[in-house]
C-alpha cells in the first residue's frame, strides 16, 4: 500500500519542462484574452441597457406630453373662431354681459390649453422661419425688409416646444 501511495504521488507531480511552462503561459494568455472579451461584452450590454432605460423613460415622458395633441389640434379652430368673433364685435354690443360671458369662456379655454403646454407662435414682424411659419402670400413692398412676416393670417401653436400648427403668414418681398 505504501508503494501505491508513492506511485500516485509520483503520477500527480507535474514535470515542469520549458515546453510545459510555455504551454501553460499560452493557455493563461488565451484565458486572459477571453476574460477581457467577456468583460468588454458585459460593459457594452450594461451600456445598452442603460441607454434603453433612458430611451423608454423619454418615450414615456413624450407620450404623456403629447397624448392629448390630437384633441388640442381639433380644438384650435374653435380658438380661431373665438378670436375672429372677438375682433368683429360691433362697438354698440361690446358692453353687453352675454358678450363678456362668451369672451370669458374663450379666455378660460385658452388658459386651459396653455396649462396643457399650448403656446402661440409669435410671427408678426419677425423673420420668416419655415419651421414655424407657412408662407401663404408674398407681397412686394419697400416698407419692410425682405423675408419679414408682415401679417398673420392664422395663428400657429406649439405644444411643449413642438410645432402643432404652423402660423400662416404674409411675407414681405423686396420690389
Amino acid at each position: 500500500m505504501a508503494e501505491e501511495i508513492e506511485e500516485k504521488q509520483e503520477e500527480t507531480k507535474p514535470i515542469e519542462t520549458p515546453d510545459d511552462v510555455a504551454e501553460l503561459r499560452k493557455l493563461l494568455e488565451e484565458e486572459r484574452a477571453k476574460s477581457a472579451e467577456y468583460l468588454d461584452s458585459w460593459r457594452r450590454a450594461a451600456a445598452d441597457l442603460s441607454n434603453y432605460k433612458k430611451r423608454t423613460e423619454k418615450d414615456a415622458s413624450d407620450l404623456s406630453k403629447f397624448a392629448n395633441s390630437l384633441l388640442i389640434a381639433r380644438l384650435l379652430p374653435i380658438l380661431d373662431d373665438f378670436d375672429r368673433a372677438g375682433q368683429t364685435i360691433p362697438d354698440n354690443l361690446r358692453g353687453l354681459t352675454w358678450i363678456d360671458g362668451v369672451m370669458l369662456i374663450a379666455r378660460k379655454m385658452g388658459a386651459t390649453l396653455e396649462a396643457e403646454g399650448l403656446k402661440p407662435i409669435e410671427a408678426l414682424n419677425k423673420p420668416f422661419d419655415p419651421n414655424l411659419h407657412e408662407a401663404v402670400i408674398h407681397e412686394e413692398t419697400d416698407q419692410h425688409e425682405d423675408g419679414m412676416v408682415i401679417a398673420e393670417l392664422q395663428r400657429g401653436y406649439k405644444l411643449n416646444e413642438r410645432v402643432l400648427r404652423p402660423t400662416m403668414v404674409k411675407v414681405a418681398k423686396k420690389k
